[in-house]
């Protein structure tokens, strides 16, 4: 194929390779990850890079670890991991899904993986030969009912869930984690392991309705046998120069720790380091950089696409993508997502993050909100003129 050829999207398997190639799209709406520029004060972390480099090489790995994971669990309000010293780094999430994957498989287990989600960790656990079936997201809704509903529904020895939910925003973390503790509740009382992603926990910091609370004092105090990752790369604008995390409760920890080492030795040092001062910077501006970017987008797509045949679907938690509807029933994402693409906009299709019943994920178009905002408002004019073909 020449540079010139379009890519024929039909035949895509995943939404990675949605995603490779929106990454030649003038405007790329795929990728959750951070194409935005620098704050003021995130550009003065940039000036500070050389520094930031020699200071890397003149002290140890552990000191460099130690800083990252006290800043990370200091923004996330989480002091009982910052005290617990369990937490292993690698340089993506995937990383860590895979570490857990391979518990998983090694123990013989099944899991039923909440759907919606992102479907590489679908394909991940199903390439490491994991047994995997869906766990509808609508079963933890109402808060109340999410025992029996797990009751009824669940026959894997683990439960992986995401949270916020990516793509829909759905959290069991509101409500001073009343649903997350039925959860937690449900896997002590029938001994399942209970796999937790929280790569999108970041976004419910920018909510003052949500916020975070001690998740992992709730974890260690209920004897929960649990993973838990989250990870860095989708917060803040840093080229893709991540660190994801893994955390075990103590009756796996040294099971999950020899298979960590088996993936990797450490995390650059200059990344942690060049990480950790994002991190702080957060600390000091209260989010402002990555909730403003995040809020100005989604005002602008909601608005730009108000009164078409998308319809917002409105997340429990704000994150950095944008959930719509398609309202037409004759119209699919498939062929949605292949017209504006044609249209050089960029945008998932429902169908990969319904995993199991691709059906239901026609009905859904994923937008990424974190993008210039000079660059997002293009995308939505361009958008919105190409909806308009389709209003009544």
């Amino acid at each position: 194929m020449s540079l010139t050829d379009k890519a024929d999207v039909s035949t895509f398997v995943d939404l990675t390779q949605h995603e490779i190639e929106a990454l030649k799209t003038r405007f790329n709406l795929a990728d959750a990850h951070t194409h935005q520029r620098q704050s003021a004060s995130q550009e003065r972390i940039v000036s500070r890079l050389p520094e930031l480099w020699h200071e890397s090489e003149s002290k140890q790995q552990a000191h460099f670890e130690r800083q990252f994971i006290d800043a990370f669990f200091r923004l996330h309000q989480q002091p009982t991991a910052r005290a617990m010293d369990r937490t292993l780094l690698s340089y993506s999430a995937s990383v860590s899904t895979m570490v857990a994957g391979m518990f998983l498989k090694q123990r013989g287990m099944s899991v039923q993986l909440v759907e919606p989600c992102f479907d590489n960790l679908v394909d991940l656990l199903r390439n490491m030969q994991v047994p995997i079936s869906p766990l509808a997201e609508s079963a933890l809704h109402e808060k109340d009912a999410i025992y029996e509903r797990l009751v009824e529904q669940v026959d894997a020895d683990a439960i992986y869930l995401v949270d916020p939910n990516n793509p829909t925003g759905f959290t069991l973390l509101a409500e001073k984690l009343e649903g997350f503790r039925e959860v937690v509740r449900y896997c002590v009382d029938h001994d399942k392991v209970l796999v937790m992603d929280f790569c999108f926990a970041s976004f419910a910091l920018c909510d003052e309705g949500v916020g975070r609370v001690d998740i992992y004092q709730l974890l260690e105090e209920s004897g929960v046998t649990y993973m838990v990752m989250e990870d860095t790369g989708k917060t803040w604008p840093i080229q893709d120069a991540k660190c994801a995390m893994i955390t075990a409760s103590r009756n796996i920890q040294e099971e999950v720790y020899n298979l960590h080492t088996s993936v990797l030795l450490n995390v650059s040092p200059f990344v942690l380091n060049m990480v950790t001062q994002y991190i702080e910077d957060s600390i000091t501006d209260g989010f402002a950089s990555v909730r403003d970017i995040i809020k100005t987008n989604g005002d602008a797509a909601r608005a730009a696409l108000h009164g078409t045949i998308l319809e917002f679907q409105e997340p429990v938690v704000g994150t950095s993508v944008a959930w719509f509807r398609i309202k037409p029933e004759h119209l699919t994402a498939t062929q949605l997502q292949a017209v504006l693409f044609d249209e050089e906009v960029y945008v998932l299709p429902g169908t990969f993050f319904y995993w199991n019943t691709k059906e239901k994920g026609e009905r859904f178009l994923r937008l990424a909100l974190a993008r210039e905002p000079e660059v997002f408002a293009g995308a939505m004019e361009r958008m919105r003129k190409v909806l308009e073909r389709y209003a009544a």
